[in-house]
């Protein structure tokens, strides 16, 4: 299955289209400007970047959160 999330997509369209699932995973890689005015603008990558982020371990860890099933 391809990555649902990419580094190119901005903080605020994957926050407005996954919400709960992502919010937790972008708090525990340090990353809490996704309620800031520049997230809707900056990309995943750009923030990362910007606060010494690994890219790749956080798209990883966004995908899989939003591939998760809910429990039954």
């Amino acid at each position: 299955m391809a990555d649902q999330i990419t580094r190119e997509m901005t903080i605020a369209q994957v926050v407005h289209d996954y919400g709960d699932k992502v919010i937790p995973v972008f708090l525990a890689h340090g990353l809490m400007c996704f309620g800031c005015a520049v997230a809707r603008f900056e990309n995943i990558e750009q923030g990362a970047i910007a606060h010494g982020i690994d890219v790749e371990a956080l798209v990883k860890d966004l995908n899989a959160a939003v591939s998760e099933q809910p429990a039954e």
